[in-house]
């Protein structure tokens, strides 16, 4: 197994991955390849896949505004899981953030995803009760 960057050729193994994995959201237009190719060319330097045998078994997309990074739509097929490949990829990203500047980082999961906020708790990434998370969506295709 091994850890890499990704790439957008890397997309429609990646999305099965997603589309495969409990509590993941996936929007329409942020989540085409259109959308994912947009965001790694903003960040090449951060997102990262795992792969074994030729074949993507995990993901991570990371980036960051300058100041604060972030991360999103981090999955691991469910046959591998349980192997530290989750741990890795959240590794990567976050030595790839630290090379850019990057002194914090920040996550959103949903409340209901036991197993993803289990996995976010023991990578060190505390829950915070006294943010209010908003958004707007500018797009009304974007569901």
């Amino acid at each position: 197994m091994q850890i890499r960057k990704m790439i957008i050729d890397d997309y429609q193994a990646v999305y099965e991955v997603w589309n495969n994995t409990p509590g993941m959201g996936m929007r329409n237009v942020d989540d085409s390849k259109e959308g994912i190719e947009k965001y790694l060319k903003r960040n090449p330097e951060t997102c990262f896949v795992a792969e074994a045998q030729n074949r993507i078994i995990g993901v991570i997309l990371s980036g960051h505004d300058g100041r604060r990074g972030y991360i999103y739509h981090t999955a691991v097929c469910n046959t591998v899981r349980k192997q530290g490949i989750g741990t890795k990829l959240v590794n990567a990203a976050i030595e790839a953030l630290k090379e850019q500047g990057i002194n914090k980082v920040a996550l959103v999961a949903f409340g209901e995803n036991e197993l993803g906020n289990s996995f976010w708790e023991a990578q060190g990434f505390k829950d915070r009760n006294d943010l209010v998370y908003r958004n707007k969506s500018l797009n009304d295709n974007n569901v």
